[in-house]
């Protein structure tokens, strides 16, 4: 039985905690999209998640693209309709590694919580830099779907 006296080992790390108000929106890769993630990789902390809201304004979307990490989606506000499937406040979303995104549409916009971390079975890391803060936007026609 776990006790107060040994329920912490050498090493653990305690949690971190971070408000969306400590984050300022950033320009996500696909036009109509904002993104403040919480957490990220960085070069200290490559294993570490993409965590964080993602919001669509009313008639964004997305490419079908894929990626070698896995994730999972919350959606707090508004509708999607993900491939032929409609999800609205409520619906959460996972996506295996590696696996495709079927292209994504609103016509009233929201937002979603979502989860990008290394792949279980592919171990490749989420992709923070040039995805959730790009300066500017590429064409979608030279924008990569593949990864």
């Amino acid at each position: 039985m776990q006790t107060k006296a040994n329920a912490r080992e050498p090493g653990d790390h305690a949690c971190e905690i971070v408000h969306e108000n400590e984050r300022e929106w950033e320009t996500l890769r696909f036009d109509g999209t904002q993104s403040k993630m919480l957490f990220h990789p960085r070069p200290e902390r490559p294993t570490e998640p993409n965590a964080g809201l993602v919001r669509y304004a009313p008639g964004s979307g997305y490419p079908v693209h894929r990626h070698a990490f896995a994730q999972v989606w919350y959606v707090l506000d508004g509708e999607f309709w993900i491939g032929d499937r409609k999800c609205g406040p409520g619906s959460m979303v996972f996506h295996a590694d590696p696996h495709f995104e079927a292209e994504m549409r609103t016509d009233t916009g929201g937002t979603w919580l979502i989860v990008q971390y290394p792949g279980p079975t592919t171990g490749e890391p989420a992709i923070y830099d040039g995805r959730f803060n790009v300066q500017e936007r590429k064409a979608i026609a030279d924008e990569r779907l593949d990864y």
